[in-house]
């Protein structure tokens, strides 16, 4: 089949609101048990059947009693009570008759004698009493409609008489992956596979929203094989989502699709990531095709699913909370598209920070550390760094006040400092930015970052670190928390092949090398090894190539797309590779003294100098942590 062209470039909002307005609302109630009845949303307001209670009933134990038989009770002049005459002994809940009209608790009588009891305080008349419809009045509203049903209101419902109640029916919502590279979880992986887990977002999404997903079993790249599940999809749901195949390759069938059996309405919207959205109507069923990059499945699905499933649940449609975050980063985009940046959040020095967090499409883990969005409009061609954005949150604000923004050189034990600070007290989060230990210098003199983990070597004193705290933040009251000895080194593929002895093999002409980004204190150490070697970078296969993590690294060297690098030993032993250890160094952590008081930043201290977090490190291998902890 030949390529597609992309029929559109619309406005994301102009997009939305014909998608909207051609699907229309379907909304269909059905009547089910209040018992099942949480999360869905009332077709019709609920008015109360009983009364609860539907009979005067005590409020607490005691004695039921006539008032005006203990007007006269003092401590001076005690009052004495006969059972059957003038009380009856009632436990909380039981109904109160007539002739009594008031309760008295049972701590506040005296026994004196055989059925007789005394009282040296006098009763007000419906004391202790709750009356009828004290909680809920028969034929009263106890809910309206289109109302989400909570827990509270399930008992409510039952105890005004309501054990039916008419709700709007889940939209059903069939999802359909597609794709002859993808496998299941669970089979084996093998050269070319994508392991298929969209879907399954899309499934804990449509229920997030009130709908009932139906997820199909993985369908090839065959226009038949294709043509049958989406007829099949169709036919058994209101919605259907269909994952990959939307893009403009000769294999993406889902466009023409639409169009042979229904009506194709858009394919290409002007977002980034996100555009090659397709949009259309099969037997007048909405039907949406999502692109196979996770984050640009999920910017679509949130656009046009969300906002559908919503609409056809009955569910009112919450605003979106925004706030104003100073910029730590740059952003440049193009005035195509209107671009979805996910974001890192923080607060420092009373400032919300956001730091961008990868922009890649396919980069699943940006949205799981996301903590917002931040939307840079189409007309825009980005923002500086320092520049107030808005950014809508993802996460409660009160999560990110309590977070340590760390923002720095990248290494294994931040993520483990991190789960360690979370399971000891859940209050507090530590939030890793891997920008390089130059990054993490320019982000504290921002005021952008509570610390900065960082390895820079001076080539004049040997020493690291401390002395570009005093280059760059000798404006700043610094500290210094030292934290661990890491051993740095070349790491090769398992069994180096290309027989790699130290960094001097960069100038053989069949070795390609990865590097880390500028910035990092990796970068700068390697650098400084090549110019000790005499070895011109731009001499170098790969020099250029440019990778955020020592994990990265390792990765592109394990995938052998590349034969060295110079990392961390842990992350070398993660990706079992070989390891030319070149010397020990310090991964330190810059931060200024005033934040040595916050509790989040002590509960830090006390995970890195904790037994527990030792003995990780040393499992891990690669550190030393003799001084870890120490504050300079």
């Amino acid at each position: 089949m030949d390529r597609n062209l992309y029929l559109d470039n619309m406005d994301v909002d102009e997009a939305l609101k014909l998608f909207l307005n051609r699907a229309g609302q379907k909304l269909e109630a059905e009547e089910i048990p209040v018992a099942e009845s949480l999360g869905r949303v009332t077709a019709e307001p609920v008015f109360a059947v009983y009364s609860s209670p539907n009979f005067n009933a005590s409020a607490m134990d005691g004695i039921a009693v006539k008032a005006r038989d203990t007007f006269e009770a003092s401590e001076v002049n005690p009052v004495i009570l006969e059972k059957g005459g003038h009380y009856e002994y009632v436990d909380t809940g039981d109904p109160i008759a007539e002739p009594y009209d008031a309760v008295i608790m049972i701590e506040d009588i005296v026994e004196a004698g055989e059925d007789k009891v005394k009282i040296i305080s006098p009763a007000f008349p419906w004391q202790h009493i709750r009356p009828i419809g004290e909680d809920i009045v028969a034929n009263e509203m106890i809910i309206p409609s289109y109302h989400v049903i909570r827990p509270v209101d399930i008992g409510a419902l039952l105890s005004g008489g309501i054990t039916n109640i008419m709700v709007y029916k889940k939209p059903k919502v069939g999802i359909i992956p597609t794709g002859t590279e993808i496998i299941e979880p669970g089979e084996e992986l093998r050269l070319g596979n994508i392991i298929e887990s969209n879907s399954r977002i899309f499934e804990g999404l449509v229920v997030e929203y009130g709908g009932e997903p139906k997820r199909y079993a993985p369908v090839p790249d065959d226009y038949d094989k294709l043509k049958a599940a989406l007829k099949n999809a169709t036919a058994e749901n209101d919605i259907v989502v269909i994952n990959a195949g939307s893009s403009a390759g000769s294999e993406d069938y889902t466009a023409e699709l639409i169009r042979e059996f229904g009506e194709l309405i858009l394919h290409g919207i002007a977002a980034k990531p996100g555009k090659p959205a397709i949009l259309g109507l099969i037997d007048g069923k909405p039907v949406i095709g999502v692109p196979g990059y996770p984050v640009s499945a999920w910017v679509v699905f949130e656009i046009f699913a969300k906002a559908l499933i919503k609409n056809w649940a009955g569910r009112p449609e919450k605003k979106e909370t925004v706030l104003e975050a100073v910029l730590s980063k740059r952003l440049v985009s193009s005035l195509k598209n209107r671009e979805y940046v996910r974001i890192k959040l923080g607060k420092v020095n009373g400032n919300l920070i956001a730091t961008p967090l990868n922009r890649g499409a396919g980069v699943t883990m940006s949205l799981v550390r996301a903590d917002g969005i931040l939307e840079i409009p189409r007309t825009s061609e980005g923002f500086e760094a320092g520049e107030k954005v808005r950014v809508n949150l993802l996460k409660d604000l009160e999560d990110i006040e309590n977070t340590i923004v760390s923002i720095g050189s990248h290494d294994l034990i931040m993520d483990i400092a991190a789960n360690m600070m979370h399971r000891r007290n859940s209050t507090y989060n530590l939030s890793s930015a891997h920008v390089g230990s130059m990054g993490g210098i320019m982000a504290i003199r921002r005021g952008e970052a509570h610390m900065a983990p960082i390895h820079l070597l001076d080539e004049k004193t040997g020493i690291y670190n401390i002395e570009y705290i005093k280059k760059y933040l000798s404006n700043l009251d610094m500290a210094l928390i030292k934290g661990v000895k890491r051993v740095q080194g070349i790491m090769t593929r398992k069994g180096n092949p290309k027989g790699i002895t130290g960094i001097e093999d960069l100038s053989r002409g069949d070795i390609q090398f990865v590097n880390r980004q500028k910035g990092a204190g990796t970068r700068i150490l390697a650098d400084y090894l090549l110019k000790k070697a005499g070895i011109d970078p731009n001499e170098i296969h790969g020099y250029e190539r440019e990778m955020t993590t020592h994990m990265a690294v390792a990765a592109a060297i394990a995938s052998g797309t590349a034969d060295m690098g110079v990392g961390v030993y842990s992350a070398a032993k993660a990706m079992e590779l070989d390891f030319i250890p070149i010397g020990e160094e310090d991964y330190d952590f810059a931060i200024p003294r005033a934040f040595l008081e916050l509790d989040m930043i002590k509960l830090f201290i006390e995970v890195i100098t904790s037994q527990e977090f030792k003995d990780c490190l040393r499992d891990m291998g690669g550190y030393g942590t003799e001084n870890t902890g120490e504050i300079i």
